[in-house]
């Protein structure tokens, strides 16, 4: 009677890490660049049953197995800000590098703003990084243009005439998406090695930025039925414990 109270527990577990999930999803529906998580789940058997040594009897048992969580990369709706600074990419897989003090870091949050030292810094003010570092504008700039292709350029000078270039976005991709781990403000982390050019027709959009890609409508339905399944198991957990209760007492009334 313990593997029903284990598995049921395992299911219990499962549940709660789901949850977790999309608790985050929601509270991160408004987000910049946020990219919704799934949460991945697989079948367990126990050792005996993985292998097939069973007394009479005996059945195998499964678990439920907490496996990872899967990024759901899909774009989200591209929304105008007018703030020339902020950048949207168009096009799915490609990411915007940023330096941040754990080394370089991925994002598609592309709310920027200029820090005092003139740097193009994300929100969190981490440098973003162009194709010969990072991109940095001098007193003077004004009219700063972004091109879909990626390239800065600003008009310079007292008299603002002269076109001058500050940089070009750095944009990556990756061979397997799936591999990129969130690492906290907004901020996907990569195995060393792991980042490539992202070729065009992905395209910068000027003066916005990419929507959060959660459907919060989904989300709380299926927050809904996680918290019923997660009810529905503590009852089949309680009738469990409360059979086996009563035939602790029974047996305790058998004469000896």
């Amino acid at each position: 009677m313990a593997n029903a109270a284990l598995v049921g527990l395992s299911a219990q577990m499962a549940l709660q890490r789901d949850l977790d999930v999309v608790a985050n999803n929601i509270a991160n529906s408004n987000t910049s660049g946020f990219k919704a998580d799934r949460g991945l789940f697989q079948e367990y058997l126990s050792p005996t049953a993985r292998e097939n040594r069973f007394g009479s009897g005996d059945r195998p048992i499964r678990f439920v197995q907490d496996g990872m969580a899967w990024h759901d990369l899909a774009q989200g709706s591209i929304q105008q800000t007018g703030n020339p600074l902020d950048v949207a990419i168009d096009g799915r897989n490609a990411f915007l590098v940023v330096q941040t003090p754990n080394g370089e870091r991925y994002t598609r949050a592309g709310a920027l703003q200029i820090n005092t030292r003139g740097q193009l810094v994300t929100m969190d003010g981490s440098p973003v990084m162009g194709e010969a570092g990072p991109i940095v504008f001098q007193p003077l700039d004004r009219n700063i243009s972004i091109t879909p292709d990626g390239r800065v350029s600003v008009l310079e000078g007292a008299d603002n005439k002269i076109s001058s270039q500050r940089g070009r976005f750095r944009l990556v991709t990756f061979a397997n998406l799936q591999q990129l781990q969130k690492d906290g403000a907004n901020n996907f982390a990569a195995p060393a090695g792991g980042a490539q050019p992202a070729g065009f027709p992905v395209k910068l959009v000027q003066g916005a930025i990419e929507k959060s890609n959660v459907n919060s409508v989904m989300e709380i339905t299926r927050l809904m039925e996680i918290t019923r399944t997660y009810t529905n198991v503590a009852n089949l957990l309680q009738q469990h414990n409360d059979m086996r209760k009563s035939a602790i007492e029974r047996l305790a009334d058998v004469p000896t």
